[in-house]
């Protein structure tokens, strides 16, 4: 896990045009707005899941309540941009009472903190569990507009899969960014907080249905206070895509509020999978 992939200022997006739209071919000019939309909507995509050693990547992921409170990340975790250049959100341990959590801060920022999926069954264990705090709503935020799309908390999950089942715009889109050295996701899962979707619903990314998000709180009735949580990831993400999921690349959380160029925060506890019933 190195960086996330670039939006509009992505090279890519030069190479879409190089090979979709020659001026012979202006026709295809649909494919390639469909292309660069793709590209910007991978915001939200690791560019390589797989970390290195040097990064902490391969030691497993340490809970947020064993970590000691202070600037350094817990081991296993890596707090990736979401473009080049752009404000990292701010993730710090910190006591919460006689349990240590991550406290999530953006200042016009992005940026996920982000866990590897080895080791992690979604055969065995599809049940995530997990718990949250919001500070505030986002003034504006809303997660159907592209220049609007921010949220105090998500946890997000990268998955593998079948990339020659994608369409023709998903494809090409995957094998240019391959080629430039991006490995982007089959598909990527959310759980939300958002300020008025209504919760049980689902949220299509603005530019991609490969980025699917499910709204599971909201609303000023849940502010300032614990909310916990659990979902069984496998069926979601069944229900989503209409076929049973891949391999987990990697989960994470994720507070963002540089489309709104507002503040965000937001507290979190330990991501936890298990079983269930």
């Amino acid at each position: 896990m190195q960086r996330i992939v670039s939006t509009l200022r992505s090279p890519y997006v030069t190479l879409c045009a190089q090979a979709f739209h020659p001026p012979s071919r202006r026709a295809t000019g649909a494919a390639l707005a469909a292309v660069v939309a793709w590209l910007a909507a991978l915001a939200y995509v690791p560019n390589a899941i797989s970390a290195d050693a040097s990064a902490g990547g391969g030691s497993a992921a340490v809970p947020f309540s064993k970590a000691s409170p202070g600037s350094a990340l817990p081991t296993g975790w890596q707090n990736l941009p979401v473009v080049s250049g752009k404000k990292l959100t701010a993730y710090t341990v910190v006591a919460d009472g006689k349990r240590n959590v991550i406290e999530a801060n953006s200042v016009d920022s992005a940026s996920a903190l982000v866990a590897k999926g080895d080791g992690i069954d979604l055969n065995v264990t599809p049940v995530v569990a997990w718990r949250w705090k919001v500070d505030k709503a986002i003034p504006g935020a809303d997660n159907l507009a592209s220049d609007k799309e921010d949220a105090p908390a998500r946890l997000v999950f990268f998955f593998d899969g079948d990339k020659s089942s994608l369409s023709f715009g998903d494809r090409a889109a995957m094998t240019l960014a391959k080629a430039g050295g991006e490995d982007l996701p089959y598909a990527t899962l959310m759980y939300i907080w958002s300020n008025d979707a209504p919760v049980g619903g689902v949220i299509q990314n603005p530019h991609t249905d490969r980025v699917q998000m499910m709204v599971v709180a909201g609303g000023d009735a849940s502010l300032g206070k614990w909310q916990t949580f659990s979902r069984n990831v496998a069926a979601d993400y069944e229900r989503v895509y209409k076929e049973k999921p891949g391999k987990l690349l990697g989960y994470g959380i994720f507070t963002d509020s540089d489309n709104t160029h507002a503040t965000a925060r937001a507290w979190y506890g330990d991501v936890r999978f298990d079983a269930g019933k």
